[in-house]
């Protein structure tokens, strides 16, 4: 277990949201689990939605701390739902509950979760559930776009990343090492 490294996370968990249709959410995340992992905090960081090589595996599988799950099913997804897609984000679901309960890491990092809830492969009940059931001490951080408003309730902190000008509108596609 570790020790809260100030009162407020005595008496309860911190909520950060990182949500908007902007470029950077899951890149937020990262730096926060970088620099968690250098201040000697144990990171959880839970991707929904994701299942392929990407840097961000590669990079933080060299740092001990860090420990990076994915919970996709194979590719983001941009048809319809398979079971597969359900089954996957499930089982994320579980796992961030199950580490969250065990209480050994100091931040959880749920990525791309407002993204399951709006797809239909999370229930907003219980995504609400596992947040009011982080106990005092983990700093839990949920990305995405489109975070339910009800989540959002849920929050102590909130970025909204706004997209102003992206290069994907010139036909730019996604670029190793810089969107992957």
């Amino acid at each position: 277990m570790f020790e809260p490294a100030d009162i407020t996370h005595k008496i309860y968990p911190m909520i950060q949201i990182y949500t908007g249709n902007g470029k950077g959410k899951t890149t937020a995340c990262l730096g926060l689990a970088i620099r968690a992992a250098g201040a000697g905090f144990k990171v959880f960081f839970c991707q929904f939605v994701k299942n392929t090589p990407c840097g961000e595996l590669i990079a933080l599988k060299k740092i001990k701390n860090i420990t990076l799950e994915q919970f996709g099913s194979g590719c983001f997804i941009k048809k319809k739902i398979k079971p597969c897609d359900m089954k996957a984000a499930e089982s994320g679901l579980r796992r961030a509950r199950e580490v969250i309960i065990r209480g050994c890491y100091r931040m959880v990092i749920l990525d791309e979760i407002h993204v399951a809830v709006r797809l239909g492969l999370l229930d907003v009940e219980e995504v609400i559930s596992l947040i009011e059931s982080t106990p005092p001490g983990i700093e839990l951080v949920l990305s995405g776009r489109h975070a339910h408003p009800r989540i959002l309730r849920k929050a102590d902190l909130i970025s909204d990343i706004r997209e102003v000008r992206h290069y994907y509108r010139k036909g730019v596609k996604a670029r190793r090492g810089i969107e992957f």
